[in-house]
């Protein structure tokens, strides 16, 4: 755990706190109007919130721009993404420089996935760094005010980082050794992937082992059958359960829009609640919901954790 101590989220993980954090999305817009108006209702439910960098690849606002005016307007603290696929290590040093200029306390820093997978293939990968190195790269800079050319950094920034992991992955062990590589090199907390299944966790946890690192577990809450279905069919290391896709998937027959959300709802909280007492009783630290446009949904599932 770190030494000192700069955000809201570090200091509740610190303290051993059971963590909820939650998800917002940037779109394709000249504002941020929906994230701003998301964050607003997760005030108080969730301790901090992920801004994402370009999911699946497809261009969206610019993730520091956009946590920066989440947090002025709303006061929600942010986790600010950080994807190596579009940068050189040049472009991620100023970055992460300039999160240290507009206040922000946490970056998560992700590889990203290829960019032909989105709605700007013909744009060139960059992946200068690795995800591991990003860290090692900000750590650097944090802890000894150094870039990773040993250069002076004049005020270094005050901030934390995390890493992610992937429990579902298609070859666990070399996804635990990609993991134990980011703790080797400072990271302070570690967020997964979604995950449905209890027994793929147990998989992760025990192939792992005992770490000092606190670990937020994801989960996704679908707010429709159509997000839930390409969450399975796109999302690499993510299988949906057809039970959970099936009870969705009913729901596209109902009429009434406001018996649909109250039967999505249902749905949810029945689904997610085994899947949260289960989590209690696993080494991780706290849950990472993925609620994106689906902010009335954290109340209900954060209950069962209390």
């Amino acid at each position: 755990m770190p030494g000192e101590v700069y955000s809201q989220l570090m200091k509740e993980l610190a303290e051993g706190k059971y963590v909820f954090t939650g998800e917002l999305e940037p779109e394709k817009a000249g504002d941020v109007k929906e994230p701003i108006e998301a964050a607003k209702e997760l005030v108080g439910l969730v301790t901090a919130c992920n801004v994402t960098d370009n999911p699946q690849s497809f261009a969206y606002v610019n993730s520091l721009a956009a946590s920066y005016k989440i947090e002025k307007e709303t006061g929600m603290e942010c986790v600010y993404q950080l994807r190596c696929s579009d940068r050189n290590r040049m472009a991620l040093l100023s970055d992460v420089l300039g999160a240290g200029v507009l206040g922000i306390k946490n970056i998560l820093a992700l590889a990203g996935d290829h960019v032909s997978l989105g709605d700007t293939p013909d744009a060139k990968p960059v992946f200068d760094l690795d995800s591991t190195t990003l860290i090692y790269m900000i750590r650097k800079m944090v802890d000894e005010g150094k870039d990773l050319g040993g250069n002076d950094i004049h005020n270094p920034p005050k901030l934390h980082v995390g890493g992610a992991a992937a429990p579902g992955a298609a070859h666990l062990k070399a996804e635990v050794a990609k993991v134990k590589r980011k703790i080797k090199v400072g990271v302070e907390y570690l967020q997964t992937q979604v995950v449905y299944y209890p027994e793929i966790l147990d998989k992760f946890f025990k192939e792992l082992g005992k770490v000092d690192v606190p670990i937020l577990v994801g989960i996704f809450p679908a707010k429709s059958f159509g997000a839930a279905d390409f969450f399975d069919k796109y999302v690499a290391g993510v299988d949906v359960p057809p039970d959970y896709l099936k009870s969705l998937e009913a729901t596209k027959e109902i009429k009434d829009k406001e018996k649909k959300k109250q039967e999505i709802d249902r749905i949810n909280v029945e689904y997610f609640t085994g899947f949260l007492e289960y989590l209690k009783g696993t080494p991780a630290a706290g849950c990472h919901m993925m609620a994106v446009g689906y902010p009335r949904i954290i109340a209900p599932l954060k209950k069962v954790m209390e």
